[in-house]
């Protein structure tokens, strides 16, 4: 349950062993949502909850287990509420009976260590009240919130809740435009959208969605055609969109039946410029020219799908590089948030989707060794445009200077 796929805040709730964890989410929903029971443990892997935040909007709450478990079997449960710290986007240090020492300490250093956002609360406060030494301690030396509370009698739960307004980071909740800051009011935007057989029946995949809502949001008109109708649409169309955006995998089609004059990009770059670490995905992207034999490249898809027979990640992506690079390449696919097989350092090549169903921060952490450790990343509709010889046009919306990065 710690893999995520979904684009709400996530919220981390942790806390050693019968402290009140799901007790916490249950008086933070008003509803008997996540199991209590006296019994400690009764948490074992970490579990989502959807709920509702007023002035922040809907937030997934990540309920996991004791960080104070043991045994074998409990330190596994421990390593997975530890792998939790890099898919949410804040976290909850639930305390008790005045209790703050060595595990809690190691958990607030990895918070710091992930610059995560955290507040704590001291729990079962009808029990034993915060002793106010040990809370001048904590404010002192972490500088964070700390809250006197009882799940079992939430008579301040509306303190706890503004202190999660102010602790989660806006960014979290707020997102950035996809293309608001390229349109102006009355603007069209002609959105190219493929259907064949990996367009889902009946409807119409998350990233042309998104943009659909974004260009309303932000006073434009979204007119969306094939690729097959994409001449007949300009002869007729005027005023002409002041930008296209495409399914990559149309993109040489897309290319050569824009005039050069209308700007033109990916659904797959416009998510890229969201989400991910786009400067390094510009830096990175050139690299794919430099690729040699035997290296391995390795492709993220950040959700799992059926899987067709002509499938972007899996099958058209390595077709491309093999026939662009002229070199014989290893490919590993990893869907998900799942586990990387191999050491980031074995691999020459990061190719990262567009992120749809995941939030910024899980994106961005998924890139971050790579990153750090020196390896080119870039993201499908980059790559794919790069390897079609139409890359400069394709972050050109974006790109104040394409040239410094090729």
């Amino acid at each position: 349950m710690t893999k995520s796929r979904d684009t709400k805040p996530h919220i981390g709730i942790f806390g050693r062993r019968n402290n009140g964890k799901s007790s916490l989410i249950n008086a933070l929903t008003g509803q008997d949502i996540a199991i209590v029971s006296d019994v400690a443990g009764t948490t074992t892997d970490p579990v989502k909850k959807s709920i509702e935040i007023g002035g922040i909007g809907p937030v997934v709450m990540i309920d996991t287990a004791g960080i104070d478990d043991s045994g074998e079997l409990g330190m596994k449960r421990v390593g997975k509420t530890r792998d939790v710290l890099k898919i949410i986007d804040m976290a909850i240090l639930l305390i008790a009976h005045n209790e703050f020492d060595d595990p809690e300490k190691s958990l607030v250093k990895d918070f710091k260590a992930s610059d995560l956002p955290y507040l704590i609360i001291h729990n079962k406060s009808d029990e034993e009240a915060i002793n106010p030494e040990l809370s001048t301690v904590i404010r002192d030396k972490y500088g964070v919130p700390v809250v006197d509370f009882s799940a079992l009698h939430p008579r301040n739960i509306e303190e706890v809740i503004n202190v999660v307004r102010q602790t989660i980071p806006e960014t979290a909740f707020r997102k950035q435009t996809l293309v608001g800051d390229l349109i102006s009011y009355g603007d069209v935007v002609l959105l190219i959208t493929p259907i064949d057989i990996e367009a889902p029946e009946g409807r119409m995949i998350l990233p042309q969605v998104q943009v659909i809502r974004d260009v309303l949001d932000h006073d434009g008109i979204a007119i969306v055609c094939k690729e097959r109708e994409v001449d007949v649409f300009l002869r007729k169309m005027s005023p002409k969109p002041v930008l296209v955006i495409t399914d990559s995998q149309v993109f040489p089609k897309a290319d050569a039946a824009v005039p050069k004059d209308i700007p033109l990009t990916s659904f797959s770059i416009v998510l890229a410029r969201q989400k991910g670490d786009f400067e390094s995905y510009m830096k990175g992207t050139p690299h794919l020219s430099e690729l040699r034999d035997g290296d391995r490249v390795l492709i993220l898809e950040s959700c799992t799908h059926h899987v067709s027979c002509d499938d972007i990640g899996r099958v058209k992506i390595p077709r491309w590089l093999n026939n662009f690079s002229g070199k014989k390449l290893e490919f590993e696919i990893v869907a998900g948030l799942n586990s990387i097989p191999h050491p980031i350092t074995d691999y020459a090549m990061v190719i990262q989707c567009g992120g749809c169903m995941i939030t910024r921060r899980q994106l961005q952490n998924r890139l971050k060794p790579a990153i750090d450790a020196g390896i080119p990343v870039t993201n499908y509709g980059m790559a794919i445009a790069y390897m079609h010889g139409i890359y400069n046009r394709a972050i050109a919306p974006f790109a104040r200077n394409v040239e410094d990065y090729l």
